[in-house]
């Protein structure tokens, strides 16, 4: 029983003292101060602004049409005696030519007793003033005495003979191409019967729809119409044809001056002048009806900035990084973005860091470390510097 007591005290003398040396130990160590770690700005990657001369296309699309595109109507009636040989689907004719002969024998008989009764009724007005004159009155004779409204109806009905007689012939009104022959030699046709479907070839027109910033880029205005001084941008026009590319030259003639109400698009209308002969490209004429793609020019911006589509945050922002490192949210004047990159006129200056990489909620004054991405060198086994690593942990998205 002692021997147990013994054992115990012992062991509790060594537990005493144990604690006691690690108290002493303890007071020993020197007493350190908590510091907050230093959390450094994040790396980002920028560009620097230049200023250039920039010339911004618009690409659309349309279809070929005739300038007109006209019925051809009888306007007397009669049997149709002959037509040209011209006058067939696709027939081309030039302007004045006749294409519709129709019988004028009865139109001529008609002109030639209206032109005998014109003649009689000159002859007694001259009559009826010399009767008059012989008289020796002082007053002025009536024009019912002198037979004047006898002579002015005889007149305009030898007129309106004469005028049948040339609406007998049917002559084309312009230079241009057969659509559709629906009248032919034999049949006859009264006042108003369709005899054809004509089209003019002395000028293509292809209508392009525009949004309101391809008019931006082509500085034309919504009612624009062109003018000696101002003819309209150029267009260049392309489309295969028989498996080969053509290429036709134009220009913006006017706009429709509204804007589409279901597109809200705005319509431009490009002309191409004699498209079948001097306007064709090496003998291909810019027929019609034809789909091609158009590249108009647009105007040049001398002081426009390129930057790349990651410089953009919302619509129509960038961030520039201040020489303190602090970022400057800006406005700019978007007149042009494509998949990689935007140009913008104003709102920026040359010279100035652009911010190209993503930034999660960034915001005016938010200090960031700059980066050229030019200076960034891959390290021998290909891993990028730890400027570049630190800035793909430290984006975010925008």
């Amino acid at each position: 029983m002692i021997r147990k007591i013994i054992t115990l005290v012992g062991t509790i003398g060594i537990l005493v003292g144990g604690i006691a040396l690690v108290m002493v130990m303890g007071s020993l160590r020197p007493n350190l101060e908590r510091q907050a770690p230093e959390i450094a700005p994040p790396t980002v990657f920028y560009t620097t602004a230049e200023t250039q001369s920039v010339t911004l296309d618009v690409g659309a699309q349309g279809e070929v049409r005739p300038r007109t595109d006209i019925s051809l109507t009888a306007q007397v009636a009669g049997q149709i005696v002959s037509t040209s040989e011209t006058f067939v689907n696709g027939g081309a004719f030039e302007k004045g030519e006749t294409l519709i002969k129709i019988e004028d024998a009865p139109y001529r008989a008609t002109a030639a007793a209206a032109r005998a009764r014109l003649a009689q009724e000159e002859a007694e007005a001259s009559l009826a003033r010399k009767d008059y004159d012989d008289l020796g009155r002082d007053e002025d004779p009536t024009e019912l005495a002198l037979r004047v409204p006898q002579l002015a109806q005889a007149q305009a009905e030898y007129k309106a003979a004469q005028l049948d007689v040339e609406r007998t012939s049917i002559r084309a009104p312009f230079p241009g191409r057969v659509r559709e022959r629906i009248a032919g030699v034999g049949q006859f046709v009264s006042p108003g019967a369709q005899l054809g479907r004509i089209f003019s070839t002395d000028v293509a027109e292809i209508r392009f729809p525009l949004t309101d910033t391809d008019l931006t880029k082509l500085g034309l205005p919504i009612d624009f119409v062109a003018t000696e001084d101002n003819p309209g941008p150029p267009v260049e026009l392309t489309a295969f044809v028989a498996g080969k590319q053509h290429n036709w030259t134009g220009r913006i003639a006017r706009a429709d001056g509204s804007i589409d109400a279901a597109t809200r698009q705005v319509f431009v209308i490009a002309v191409v002048d004699d498209p079948y002969g001097e306007g064709a490209d090496n003998g291909m004429p810019l027929i019609m009806g034809l789909f091609v793609d158009a590249t108009i020019r647009g105007k040049p911006f001398n002081d426009a900035i390129v930057l790349p589509r990651s410089a953009l945050y919302g619509r129509d922002a960038v961030y520039v990084i201040a020489e303190d490192g602090s970022l400057d949210r800006r406005q700019v004047n978007i007149v042009s973005t494509d998949k990689d990159t935007i140009t913008v006129s104003g709102g920026i200056s040359a010279g100035e860091r652009i911010a190209i990489s993503p930034l999660r909620g960034a915001d005016d004054g938010d200090k960031v470390t700059p980066t050229d991405p030019d200076e960034i060198v891959p390290s021998s086994d290909g891993d990028l510097t730890a400027n570049a690593a630190g800035a793909t942990s430290n984006g975010g998205d925008k």
